[in-house]
């Protein structure tokens, strides 16, 4: 592979700091979906990693019809550039019950669902449903907790319950199961294995109780990009991943077991040289996610730079090359954290055979298009 593939034609008139989607990877990442999946059929990609329509068309033109969103801008976004059918990952509070109802009734021609785990929040969605011009009933979902303790309920009686109420709600349809395990991250594959077995045993299980008792379970949408390869081989699951599409350059450290490829890369500029060792770059943290504690990018170019100081418009790096380095030049870096990045960014720059092709504006960022 090139070891410079990520340097194209036409870069030097992109302004700073922007974030570069190199299309011919991000195809690759498709592929090896579709192979892990076994077909696009079981696909649920999460639109949270990229937030862009044009991502969505080419995904359903490889027959990937179905969305996982994490907010109502992006269900918006995806129902009206090619998905069929959208999943709401995301237990709608407050006035999100009436949007996410308002949004199924203006686009009839996409089947919308959306997850709860709260016996409050369907009743909500049942009033809000009665309220609303939509025609059919809403898909419900039940959230499960398999571990990572942030949302959902656990998979046991209490959700045989939620479940029998959103089935008994009316204007709702119990729609089957949900768990993420964004919990395990763990590098080992083996031992990632072991734990994903582990955590989805209470879901299996709970199948088994629901169907026992006469509670038809529609689909069981499962797992992240940790453990998608792992949840594949089970059959039935609507698979989930996000993060390969772009795939970044924390996943790649700490799963090296899977193939995907670094698509979307941060391309800065050395604004400042206030040391013979130090550079400061325009990568502050509004151009790359600063959630966690560095590295949070990875240079390609510069890969013994160690970032020292970050703030709102700055990145401050030592290395024994500043140097070589003049003001002006250009840096390219993988970001540790992908999707948040591109969240920061109104628009990507769009790479294709080694050049600059166009822009694409990150639609989805916003937290509301039309509902």
């Amino acid at each position: 592979m090139d070891a410079s593939w990520f340097q194209v034609a036409g870069e030097a008139e992109i302004p700073s700091p922007a974030l570069v989607v190199h299309l011919d990877r991000v195809e690759s990442n498709l592929r090896e979906m579709l192979r892990i999946a076994g077909g696009p059929a079981r696909l649920r990609p999460h639109v949270k990693t990229h937030k862009l329509p044009q991502m969505v068309r080419r995904q359903a033109e490889l027959g990937i019809t179905k969305a996982k969103c994490a907010t109502i801008a992006e269900a918006e976004m995806a129902a009206t550039n090619g998905a069929e059918d959208v999943l709401l990952a995301y237990q709608p509070v407050g006035p999100g019950a009436r949007r996410i109802v308002e949004l199924a009734a203006r686009y009839p021609g996409c089947r919308f669902s959306c997850l709860a785990d709260d016996a409050g929040a369907v009743r909500v969605l049942s009033a809000a449903h009665a309220a609303s011009a939509m025609a059919g009933p809403l898909d419900v979902l039940i959230d499960l907790d398999v571990g990572q303790r942030r949302s959902g309920i656990a998979p046991g009686p209490a959700a045989v319950e939620l479940a029998k109420l959103i089935a008994a709600s009316a204007g709702l349809r119990f729609g089957g199961l949900h768990a993420y395990d964004g919990h395990l991250g763990i590098t080992d594959l083996a031992e990632r294995t072991q734990a994903c077995e582990a955590a989805f045993v209470p879901v299996w299980e709970l199948e088994r109780t629901l169907v026992a008792a006469g509670i038809a379970v529609p689909r069981i949408v499962a797992g992240g990009t940790p453990t998608f390869p792992i949840l594949a081989v089970r059959a039935g699951l609507e698979l989930s991943p996000g993060t390969c599409v772009f795939w970044d350059a924390g996943y790649g450290k700490k799963f090296p077991d899977m193939a995907f490829l670094p698509a979307a890369v941060l391309l800065a500029r050395v604004v400042s040289k206030p040391t013979v060792d130090r550079l400061c770059l325009d990568l502050g943290h509004k151009a790359v996610a600063s959630e966690m504690p560095a590295p949070r990018v990875v240079f390609l170019d510069l890969p013994d730079a160690v970032a020292v100081a970050h703030n709102e418009e700055h990145l401050v790096v030592e290395t024994p090359h500043a140097v070589e380095r003049a003001v002006g030049d250009i840096v390219h870096a993988i970001p540790w954290h992908v999707c948040p990045t591109v969240a920061l960014h109104q628009e990507v720059w769009v790479a294709d055979g080694g050049k600059i092709t166009g822009r694409w504006q990150v639609t989805a960022r916003a937290r509301r298009l039309e509902f």
